[in-house]
């Protein structure tokens, strides 16, 4: 539910291209709304706020936002606990319910932020077991597994204590309400047997890419980018950012479905669009 973690999914996304099968990837669920804050003395002010915060950052990012936020979200705990039951039923099937649960925010504007609207998000995701998904997103397993993420999010390696960069989002520590510190959102730590490298905040793909390099020359794929329609295939939907960075070629792909947003186009695969929960409707962005 991060907005510089959101726009940060076209570097992400292509470094996991890169690093296919040479690395073992995984995700730690921070809880950035956590059911102990309070609850806002006024929502229609907290919500116009946060919806401006949101437009700010997407400026940096180019990555899209809601036309209309609702509300800010809840709470993390739903959507955190659907993401990490999703992982068990194997990577393809994370990603693609990981990314719904995002959008939400981003793109629909509507918060997946109760365990109903987080299972509902992800109908429809292809060889997915909704029944087994909304089983054990409420099993002691997977809640024991997001506790331990918000943990380690909240023990942070002394690199990210204090951060020089000259990103909009440089990503030092943040403190906590309970006298600590967590990691800013996102936070990759690159891990191999010779050290680690901790990179915070909103970086280019570059970065992540020499940090690799630093730690294991030679790991990166150096393949070139994928065609438009495999891309899209792929992934099942692509901002503006991503398909520029992932991608190469005539854009956009036969078939492809534009979803608007309040600052450009979501693109669809006709399978993602058509196995999806019902999308709002109005206008498409033009192709």
């Amino acid at each position: 539910m991060c907005p510089w973690a959101w726009g940060s999914e076209p570097a992400f996304r292509r470094l996991r291209t890169a690093l296919a099968g040479r690395v073992r990837w995984r995700r730690a669920y921070a809880v950035l709304f956590d059911d102990e804050d309070d609850p806002a003395p006024d929502p229609a002010a907290e919500t116009a706020y946060y919806a401006g915060y949101v437009e700010r950052i997407c400026a940096h990012t180019r990555a899209p936002r809601a036309a209309r936020l609702s509300r800010v979200a809840a709470g993390s705990w739903p959507s955190s606990l659907v993401a990490g039951a999703a992982e068990l039923q194997g990577d393809d099937v994370a990603e693609r319910v990981l990314r719904r649960l995002r959008e939400t925010v981003f793109v629909l504007g509507e918060p997946a932020d109760t365990m109903e609207a987080a299972v509902t998000a992800a109908h429809g995701v292809p060889g997915l077991d909704p029944d087994r998904l909304r089983w054990d997103a409420a099993s002691p397993d997977v809640l024991e597994r997001v506790r331990a993420d918000r943990a380690e999010a909240r023990r942070p390696v002394p690199e990210v204590l204090s951060v020089r960069s000259a990103s909009p989002h440089p990503g030092a520590a943040k403190e906590t309400s309970e006298g600590g510190y967590r990691y800013a959102l996102p936070t990759l730590l690159l891990r191999a047997p010779s050290g680690y490298r901790a990179i915070p905040g909103w970086r280019p793909y570059e970065a992540y890419a020499a940090a690799v390099d630093e730690l294991c020359p030679g790991l990166l794929d150096s393949s070139a980018p994928l065609s438009p329609a495999k891309a899209l295939e792929l992934h099942g939907s692509l901002t503006e950012p991503e398909r520029h960075l992932l991608a190469e070629g005539v854009w956009p792909p036969p078939g492809a479905v534009p979803l608007g947003t309040g600052n450009g186009p979501l693109w669809l695969h006709p399978d993602e669009a058509s196995s999806r929960p019902a999308l709002p409707s109005g206008p498409t962005a033009a192709p």
